[in-house]
């Protein structure tokens, strides 16, 4: 289920390729920085490769550019969501701009979300 064999290059690919956003971000949830939470990033779970994904929280994040703004990226990515979170997962999106425009309040919305199940 997670890290498909045969995804590992198309994975490797995006974390070679990230997006300014997903490598400025990263730079904040890398080596348990988010009050030492692991992160992964380019993480397939099934057949999906979600941007960063936190085992121990079962949280993923999602960053979007304009790309998913179209009605087709919002059908995707709503058929990715309810794919994921019927597994048991919450998944929270920022857009590309907001991590540079507002990054404390995305890092405060991501560990916001720590303890989700429990709440």
């Amino acid at each position: 289920m997670h890290n498909k064999k045969e995804l590992e290059s198309f994975r490797k690919e995006l974390r070679n390729n990230a997006t300014p956003a997903e490598a400025f971000l990263w730079k904040y949830l890398s080596n348990k920085k988010a009050e030492g939470r692991k992160f992964r990033r380019q993480h397939s779970i099934n057949n999906y490769i979600v941007d960063f994904f936190c085992p121990s929280e079962r949280l993923i994040i999602e960053l979007d550019g304009s790309g998913h703004l179209s009605p087709n990226g919002e059908e995707k990515d709503a058929r990715r969501t309810a794919y994921l979170e019927g597994l048991d997962y919450k998944i929270i999106r920022f857009e590309n701009k907001m991590v540079f425009e507002n990054l404390a309040l995305v890092l405060m919305e991501i560990k916001d979300n720590f303890g989700w199940k429990d709440k």
